[in-house]
């Protein structure tokens, strides 16, 4: 039983206040933390690439992102997209915390079946994140955190084609401490639908997207972290994975190094090794996805 004066954990929340914690414990905590850089130990946000740890940071904290997501590659053709989010996240308590964002885009495209040619940089349009701990790894034997985030398109991400789309993404983010201070795993399950209208045509059409991501990181440093992520892919025609229509499975390094306790960087590069589109024999789905997959992302804490 706590002591008194002391707040027992609760897996649904935060664990004790820091104010009443014993002065060793954080002694024996990693003076940085890759992608967070807090003093009680590592912030598993962003150590997974395009998977997700389920911390969220402090309470009062505000956090400043760029995340950069590049797709290269087709069946033929010269294929590259960039995608830059930008977000200013604010932690309102130990259990939620909110982000609003902006997205630009680029397109480099040669030569491409189904696609035209394109040199492409605009404004992509704007979303809303708000993520919600549900369960507290340190006082249970996993963390959850629930994610959902609304957006709006002016612009197709993938081909550049002026549009008008609202969506929206939801996430169960899983992870857990497999060894104290150095071995995490993480485990997501994302869902995204959509409405789109092009412009071109005026028509409206509806598409969805499932995916399931797996992810080991270990600590070498204080600083830095890598590791290695899987992500299995399935798109669909119809706003409710109504209708299938190829899938792909995405493997690659990850990393994340604390530049200064402030100051962080991390990323992965991916490649499609598995997959197929529907109706085509060949090996890969090189029509909803690419061959390759990376993402940069800097984040700065206040």
């Amino acid at each position: 039983m706590p002591g008194v004066g002391e707040e027992a954990p609760d897996w649904r929340g935060a664990a004790r206040s820091p104010q009443l914690a014993a002065p060793h414990v954080a002694a024996d905590k990693p003076e940085t933390v890759p992608g967070s850089h807090h003093a009680e130990g590592i912030d598993t946000e962003h150590i997974f690439g395009f998977s997700m740890g389920s911390d969220i940071g402090r309470p009062g904290e505000i956090e400043v992102e760029l995340e950069n997501v590049a797709g290269f590659g087709k069946r033929s053709g010269s294929y590259a997209a960039l995608t830059t989010l930008t977000q200013v996240k604010y932690t309102l308590t130990d259990r939620l915390r909110i982000a609003p964002g902006f997205a630009i885009g680029a397109q480099r495209i040669d030569a491409v079946p189904g696609y035209d040619d394109r040199r492409h940089l605009s404004f992509n349009g704007a979303g809303f994140e708000v993520r919600y701990k549900l369960i507290d790894r340190e006082a249970a034997p996993f963390g959850l955190t629930l994610q959902v985030q609304p957006g709006w398109s002016r612009v197709d991400e993938g081909s550049g084609v002026r549009i008008e789309q609202y969506g929206a993404e939801f996430a169960a983010l899983f992870d857990r401490e497999l060894i104290k201070d150095r071995l995490f795993a993480a485990f997501n399950v994302w869902y995204g639908t959509a409405a789109t209208r092009e412009h071109g045509t005026g028509l409206w059409g509806h598409d969805s997207e499932l995916q399931l991501h797996g992810a080991l990181s270990y600590a070498f440093a204080p600083t830095f972290v890598a590791g290695v992520g899987l992500r299995y892919l399935r798109a669909y025609d119809g706003g409710g994975l109504d209708r299938f229509g190829g899938d792909a499975v995405f493997v690659g390094p990850t990393f994340s190094y604390a530049i200064t306790p402030t100051l962080g960087v991390s990323g992965t590069w991916q490649v499609q090794v598995a997959g197929r589109a529907l109706g085509d024999p060949q090996r890969l789905d090189l029509d909803h996805f690419e061959r390759h997959q990376a993402m940069l992302r800097l984040n700065a804490h206040f």
